[in-house]
C-alpha cells in the first residue's frame, strides 16, 4: 500500500529453545499445522508525517482487547508496524527510550495471549524522507538501529522475527545493499531469530521477478524469509479507490510470481500485506482463492490490518458493535493446514 496512505506470524514454536527457527514456527495447540494465517496489528505506524508524534493521539499501540480478540480467533501471528524516527528521533541521537517500552510492552502482551510478533519497520527504505544508502542517511545508521533492536529483544519469548523495512520503492539501487547491512549488524548479536526481507517496488508479488529477480541476500545463520506484498485493486496501491469486480483467481495470479521464484530459488515466503473490502463478493473470493494457494505451499500470511484507529475502514477486521467483519470468516477458513514448516516445499 503506498506510503500516502496511513499503514501500516503467531507462527506459536515447541517449548524447546533447542528447535531451529524454521521448525520453530509450528504450533502446539488444538489447531493442526503450523500458523499460516496472521494479522497486522497497525496503529503505532499512524501518521508518519508526524514525528515523534504523541502516542494516543497521532499514533496507536494496541491494547489488551487487541490482542485477546485475535487469540480468541486462532490467530496468532502479529506481524506489528512501527516508525524508525520514533525511535529514534535524530540519526546521531540514540534510541527513545519511551519506544522501546513501548515495543517491549507490545511483546509482552502478545507473549501473554501466545501470539507472536514480527517487528515491522515501516519506512519504505527512508528515514525523514531520504532514502538508505544516501549521504543523509548512511548505510550504517540503518544497521546500527536494527543491531540495537535486536539486542534488546532477541530473546523475548513473543518474538517472532525482524521484518527489517516494509515496502522499498524507488530506491536508485540501494536498497540491496542496505538489507544486506542490516542482517549483517543483526546477526553481530542474533544467530537465532528469522530476518524477513521484503523487495523492491513496494514489495509487489506480482512484479518481483520484474524487479527482484536477482534480490538474494547472503545471512551466516541461513535464516531469511523473502515477504511480499498484494492488493487486488487495479494499480495494486490497496487504496480501493474505485469500485471494481475482480476475477476469483486475481489473488492467485498476483501472488504467482513470487511462490515461483521462492520454489527456483529454494527460499522461504511470507505475504506480509493483503487486505479486500468487506463488502466486495468477488474480492473476498479472490481473497479466499488465493489463501488456498498459499495454504498449498506453506506459505504464511497476515491481513492488513487491525489493530486500534481504523474505525470503519474498509479493509480492516477489528469488529465493529461486536460482529466479525466479512473478511474474519475467510481468514478462519484457511488456519488449519497440514504444514510442518515455512514454505513454499
Amino acid at each position: 500500500m503506498l506510503s500516502s496512505f496511513p499503514r501500516t506470524l503467531r507462527l506459536v514454536t515447541a517449548l524447546s529453545l533447542a528447535t531451529c527457527a524454521s521448525v520453530a514456527l509450528a504450533t502446539e495447540t488444538d489447531t493442526k499445522g503450523i500458523d499460516l494465517i496472521g494479522i497486522n496489528l497497525s496503529g503505532a505506524n499512524f501518521a508518519p508525517h508526524i514525528t515523534p508524534g504523541k502516542v494516543g493521539t497521532n499514533y496507536f499501540y494496541p491494547e489488551k482487547k487487541h490482542f485477546s480478540y485475535y487469540a480468541e480467533k486462532n490467530i496468532r501471528l502479529i506481524r506489528f508496524p512501527f516508525i524508525w524516527e520514533r525511535l529514534q528521533h535524530d540519526l546521531d541521537k540514540g534510541i527513545n527510550f519511551d519506544q522501546m517500552r513501548l515495543l517491549r510492552k507490545t511483546l509482552d502482551q502478545a507473549a501473554r495471549h501466545g501470539q507472536k510478533v514480527i517487528l515491522d519497520m515501516h519506512n519504505y527504505a527512508r528515514y525523514k524522507d531520504q532514502l538508505i544508502g544516501s549521504p543523509e542517511v548512511p548505510y550504517e545508521a540503518y544497521a546500527n538501529v536494527w543491531r540495537h533492536l535486536a539486542e534488546a529483544f532477541k530473546d523475548h519469548p513473543a518474538l517472532l522475527g525482524y521484518d527489517i523495512m516494509n515496502e522499498p520503492h524507488s530506491t536508485k539501487g540501494l536498497w540491496r545493499d542496505a538489507a544486506q547491512a542490516a542482517v549483517h549488524a543483526i546477526r553481530e548479536v542474533d544467530m537465532k531469530t528469522p530476518i524477513i526481507v521484503e523487495g523492491d517496488r513496494w514489495a509487489s508479488s506480482f512484479h518481483w521477478r520484474m524487479v527482484n529477480e536477482d534480490f538474494l541476500l547472503e545471512d551466516p545463520a541461513d535464516n531469511l524469509i523473502y515477504s511480499a506484498h498484494i492488493y487486488f485493486d487495479k494499480d495494486f496501491s490497496g487504496r480501493y479507490a474505485e469500485e471494481e469486480v475482480v476475477g476469483p483467481m486475481l489473488g492467485v495470479e498476483r501472488t504467482r510470481p513470487f511462490v515461483e521464484w521462492l520454489k527456483e530459488h529454494g527460499q522461504k515466503g511470507f505475504l506480509g500485506e493483503y487486505g479486500v473490502p468487506g463488502h466486495s463478493e468477488s474480492m473476498l473470493l479472490a481473497m479466499d482463492n488465493m489463501l488456498a494457494y498459499l495454504n498449498e505451499n506453506c506459505i504464511p500470511s497476515a491481513y492488513w490490518a487491525g489493530g486500534p484507529g481504523w474505525g470503519k475502514y474498509v479493509l480492516a477486521v477489528e469488529p465493529i458493535d461486536g460482529e466479525d467483519r466479512p473478511q474474519m470468516h475467510i481468514l478462519q477458513k484457511h488456519i488449519q493446514n497440514d504444514c510442518s514448516d515455512i514454505g513454499p516445499q
